[in-house]
């Protein structure tokens, strides 16, 4: 059992880098809070537009990411509260 906690560690690690660099990549959508209430952007509505092509793809990976690195902390979290490792 202490090589899937090895395993696991390690995973989450990736995980967490892979996911800090899913999340820098995607472009912003607007300049902070001031584009989302009603400034900047293209002047049809604030900063609102949609996601195609490879920012698509960056979105949608960046959030199976996050899903992929919850369920490794919860286990890991398990394990440790089990003590199993």
């Amino acid at each position: 059992m202490k090589q899937v906690n090895n395993i696991l560690v390690l995973t989450e690690a990736v995980l967490a880098v892979l996911l800090m660099a899913g999340v820098l990549i995607q472009t912003p959508k607007a300049s902070g809070l001031g584009g989302t209430i009603g400034g900047g952007g293209d002047g049809l509505g604030g900063g609102y537009r949609t996601r195609r092509g490879l920012e698509r793809q960056v979105y949608w990976t960046t959030w199976v990411l996050a899903g992929a690195f919850l369920i490794c902390s919860v286990v890991l979290t398990w394990i440790k509260a089990h003590n199993l490792a």
